[in-house]
Formats: C-alpha cells, structure tokens, sequence
C-alpha cells in the first residue's frame, strides 16, 4: 500500500507541473484561437534567462545573499519575457490580425526557432545550474500509519504546491477579472471583440506576458529538476497530450488533463512495464492522447463544435 501511495503521489505532482506548462497553451488559444508551438520554447528562454542572471548578478551587484539575487534574477527574467511578449504582438501578432489560423501557427513556429537560437547567443548552450533553494531530499510520511511509511521528495511536493496555487489563481483570473472576460471574448471572435473596443493588441500583449509567467516558473522548476539545458524545451512536448485530453480551452481541463497523464504514466510504468519491457512513460501519454482523439476530439472539457449546414 505504502509503495503504491508513493507512486500516485508522485504521478499527482508530476501532473500539476505538466498542468502548469499546458496552462502556457490554453492562455495563447484562448486568446488568439492557435496553438502556440512556441511555449516549450519559451519556458527554455525563461529558464536561461533566470540561470544567467543569477549567476551573473553576485558578480555586477557584489549581493552574496542567495535568496535576493535569486529574486531580482527573477524580477530581470520576468521583465525580459513582457519584453520578448511586446515585441511578439508588435512584430508578429499584430501584423496578422484576422489572418488565417495556419498563419498565426506558423508565426509561433517562427517564434519558437527565433527564440532557441536568441536564447543561445545570448546565454550561451551548456547546461546550467538553478538552485533556487528547494530541499532536494526525500523525506517518509505516514510512518504512523502504514509499514515503513511512504517516501515523498520535498522538492516534487513544494513544486506541485506552486504549480496548483499558480493554476488557481488563473482560473480565478479567467472567470472573475474583467480582462479575463475580455480574453475570452477575444479567442471567440477577434472582430466582434474589436466592434465593442477591445483593443486586440492590448489584449495579445496582456496573454503572452502571463504565458511568459507561467514559463517562468515552469522554466524554474524543471530547469531545479533537470537543470536547465536545451533538451528543457523537450518537456513542454509532454504538455501537448495534456491539452488535448482536457481541451484547447479548458483551464480546468488543463488541470485535469495534467493529474490523468501524471498518474497514468507512473501507475502504468510500474505496474506494466515489467511486463513491457519498460518506456511505457515515454509513450504513454500520447497513446492516451490518440484515443482521445478518435472518441472525442474536443477533449474532456472542450466545446463540441457543431457545424449547421
């Protein structure tokens, strides 16, 4: 029992981080109705952007407290990706305004390549150390209760903390601010959203700040797991299964969706995968996400599109 409480905890916190990358992927479609290919990127960028500057700032500033220069790095690599997010809607969005869908998507495509390439020159291509404070060993709960307890990493638990507080606060974002409403209406219909005075640019602006953000402390918390290398804008690909199990518009189902795969991935690797061979968590999510797809394409949460001839 305890072995299995294990598996499902850390099935449950590797979710909410995937959760928290698909969340990037909701934010850009619900405003702009594409999918941004561009947020693995982007959570790399942010990544780099957050190592660098801790590295570089005890050097420029002479700060030897670890907690500060980690959050001016931040502060720096936030204001960087609003930055990276004006000039996106000023140089790519906005000059495709009601454009076909295939030519924002091949934008973000165009934005992800730019942005891999940039983020090398300008930080360089190794791999980094991000050391952001969070406690590395495990630590054994319920020892009480269940024989031997059950083993949880602080670092996966503080996290899945961050990462559902994060989503909570953009669900409440969404549904109660105004400019959460005014996003929706926006990923409805860009023209009938202007024909009321929203400004389209404002409003682009605005979802790829919060997306960089959201990448961020995505970028942070991987780039704490992994350590923050190239191959980080890889694990954004594990996000994609995720918004397709929930739906392209469902913040909700972003969530769920996360919690599915983590947990199915990490059941099915240690509960089949003997028998398989192993690698089932590789693929995993995938497969789910083709079932999906064949039974019901929308997602769990999405809107079933009805087309009236």
């Amino acid at each position: 029992m305890g072995f299995f409480l294990e598996t499902l905890l850390g099935g449950l916190m590797t979710g909410m981080l995937y959760s928290l990358i698909a969340l990037g992927f909701v934010l850009i479609f619900k405003a702009s109705g594409v999918f941004n290919f561009a947020q693995g990127s982007m959570v790399l960028f942010a990544a780099l952007a957050m190592a660098r500057f801790a590295e570089w700032l005890p050097h420029w500033t002479g700060l030897s407290n670890k907690f500060l220069v980690n959050a001016l790095a931040l502060l720096v690599a936030l204001a960087i990706m609003i930055v990276v997010a004006w000039l996106i809607e000023r140089l790519v969005l906005g000059k495709l305004v009601n454009q076909e869908g295939i030519a924002l998507l091949m934008a973000t495509l165009g934005v992800a390549y730019f942005l891999d390439g940039f983020g090398q020159v300008l930080f360089g291509s190794d791999i980094y150390k991000l050391d952001v404070g969070m406690p590395k060993d495990p630590v054994i709960v319920l020892d009480k209760v269940l024989p031997g307890g059950v083993l949880v990493s602080l670092e996966d638990l503080i996290a899945a903390g961050v990462a559902a507080a994060l989503v909570a606060l953009l669900a409440v974002f969404f549904q109660k601010t105004s400019t959460g409403r005014a996003l929706r209406a926006v990923a409805d219909d860009h023209q009938a959203a202007q024909a009321i005075g929203i400004r389209l640019s404002r409003i682009w602006v605005i979802v790829w700040s919060v997306a960089g953000f959201v990448a961020i402390v995505a970028g942070i918390i991987w780039g704490s797991k992994l350590g923050v290398q190239f191959s980080l804008s890889l694990v954004a690909l594990k996000a994609l299964p995720v918004v397709i199990l929930g739906g392209l518009t469902s913040v909700p189902g972003a969530i769920v969706g996360g919690l599915l795969i983590g947990v199915g991935e990490k059941l099915s690797e240690v509960y089949i995968g003997p028998y398989l061979g192993g690698g089932i968590e590789i693929w995993f999510a995938y497969v789910l996400a083709l079932l999906f797809l064949l039974v019901r394409p929308q997602g769990l949460f999405g809107e079933k599109i009805i087309d009236r001839v």
